[in-house]
């Protein structure tokens, strides 16, 4: 699941870069191997409501169609002041990346049997927007029980030496 549910406004770090929609959920489900920053082709009204924050990464991948990398089932919700100029709400949108970086995840799908995931959604210093997408692998259920167990123990460890210190 996103953590940038429809209508929630953008976040901003102290780097310039404007953190519109983060896939949190992709980082419990899948182990991260190699991450790569892309650009999206994006219409003016997407980039319109890109700016108002309202996207969602949450069932989104990305897939290869005839040596291009496309992101596919990304919601990027209508802009109401577009009218008829409007974009479709979950159309497959091409990924900009170098023929290396595609041939390598390109490679790492065929091959290996990973899958390709967005993580976050994010426009840069420059104003423009782009996706980070990992070249993943799917946990199993013992994986991701194994990384609650984990997390909950940090948080109980921080709670300990909190209430000591």
């Amino acid at each position: 699941m996103s953590s940038k549910a429809g209508g929630a406004k953008a976040s901003r770090r102290q780097d310039g870069i404007k953190v519109i929609s983060d896939n949190r959920r992709a980082r419990y489900d899948y182990e991260i191997l190699e991450t790569f920053e892309a650009g999206v082709e994006l219409k003016g009204s997407e980039v319109k409501s890109l700016r108002t924050g309202t996207t969602n990464l949450a069932e989104a991948y990305a897939a290869m169609k005839n040596g291009e990398l496309y992101l596919i089932n990304s919601n990027i919700q209508e802009y109401r002041e577009a009218n008829r100029f409007n974009h479709e709400p979950k159309r497959p949108r091409k990924l900009l990346l170098h023929k290396k970086e595609i041939n390598k995840l390109a490679a790492g799908v065929l091959r290996e049997h990973l899958t390709i995931v967005p993580l976050k959604m994010f426009f840069n210093g420059r104003g423009r927007c782009k996706v980070d997408i990992a070249l993943a692998r799917g946990k199993k259920l013992h994986d991701k029980r194994d990384a609650i167990k984990e997390r909950s123990w940090d948080r109980e460890k921080a709670r300990l030496l909190r209430d000591k210190g």
